[in-house]
């Protein structure tokens, strides 16, 4: 073979490789059809949290109630109760799921999550001051205070992470976070000891339900979950550039000191909101993210929109299977998600090693 036909021959073979640029357009457009499919899963979920519950109702009469309340028994259950849980299942869901894949972005740290920063236990506290000292007794009550509780912690965190001369690092915020995690604790186990009755009350928020709450609860943490949203979507670029380094992320054109205190911001507003609204609930915010990862592989922006979508899947799917396997009463969403995180997490841990990149 002569070598002009050589040549030809093997140039032919190469024009049968997909280009760099063919392989990203295809991977784009498969993570594209994996967030329609994910849209079209959450919309199941959110229909059958809606149908399902501890008083049987026919999907027939559930879909009819759905649109129109004429006034019956099912429609008041359907839209007093359960379309509010639902709807309350989803503001919480993309909170903790946007507020954990934040966090594990901010800190490089791939066992953080929305607690790391003393956010859930500053919230936790809002509620045990409320309750033992002020006699606030209703879920609409907590709100207000778990939610200042959690901003108080975020910005006592951030102020201890960045005293000094150096600015606040992530290992500061979180050695900070941990530090102010343990006075919190110890002052609500004191509290709580010394008072039984608050105890008492303060047990069946802690646990972290869905139930009980009704459409004020929803728009008292709308607005907040919304803002969060999107300060975290417009942080997306600059977390990729910050999870090559400081100086690399600088190098960039990233403000460091301004997308940290940004993402601090947006953890308090979606974790503070979450945790109010519904209690401590644990493993979504640091499940959900490394699923994402594992779908979509380090890039932020399609890690945050999935871990929109994924952790309401999963909360609203936790809460329908509390309701199914406790019939006729309910376990609380807080116990089944520790159940399937757990597991999920372990699973995730043994196929493949944690990593940010």
């Amino acid at each position: 073979m002569s070598v002009d036909a050589k040549a030809a021959s093997e140039s032919d073979v190469g024009s049968d490789a997909p280009t760099p640029s063919a392989r990203r357009g295809t991977a784009t457009s498969l993570r594209g059809l994996g967030l329609l499919a994910a849209i079209a899963v959450l919309v199941v979920i959110a229909l059958l949290s809606v149908w399902v519950g501890t008083r049987g109702i026919p999907f027939t009469s559930t879909w009819n109630v759905l649109w129109h309340h004429d006034g019956s028994k099912a429609a008041v259950i359907i839209h007093d109760y359960r379309i509010p849980r639902t709807l309350l299942g989803l503001l919480v869901g993309v909170a903790l799921g946007l507020s954990g894949a934040l966090m594990q972005a901010l800190t490089r740290n791939p066992l953080a999550d929305p607690g790391l920063l003393g956010v859930s236990l500053g919230a936790s506290t809002g509620v045990v001051v409320a309750i033992a000292f002020l006699g606030v007794g209703s879920a609409l009550g907590y709100v207000w205070f778990a939610f200042l509780g959690a901003a108080l912690a975020s910005v006592a965190v951030y102020l201890l992470g960045s005293a000094g001369r150096t600015p606040a690092t992530p290992e500061r915020l979180v050695v900070a976070g941990a530090a102010l995690t343990a006075v919190l604790y110890a002052f609500n186990s004191a509290v709580l000891l010394l008072d039984p009755e608050a105890f008492d009350s303060f047990r069946f928020w802690t646990v972290g339900t869905l139930a009980g709450r009704n459409f004020e609860v929803v728009y008292v943490i709308l607005p907040f979950v919304a803002v969060g949203l999107v300060i975290t979507l417009a942080l997306a670029r600059p977390l990729n550039a910050l999870a090559l380094g400081d100086q690399v992320g600088r190098a960039l054109g990233v403000r460091v000191g301004r997308t940290r205190a940004l993402g601090a911001v947006a953890v308090m507003l979606l974790c503070g909101a979450a945790t109010a609204a519904a209690g401590p609930i644990g493993f979504v915010g640091l499940a959900v993210p490394h699923v994402a990862r594992f779908v979509v592989g380090p890039d932020q922006r399609w890690v945050l929109a999935y871990s929109t979508l994924l952790a309401p899947i999963l909360l609203l799917g936790a809460d329908i299977l509390g309701r199914v396997l406790g019939a006729p009463g309910e376990v609380q969403v807080g116990i089944v998600t520790a159940f399937l995180g757990a597991p999920l997490f372990i699973a995730l841990c043994r196929r493949r090693k944690l990593v940010m990149l």
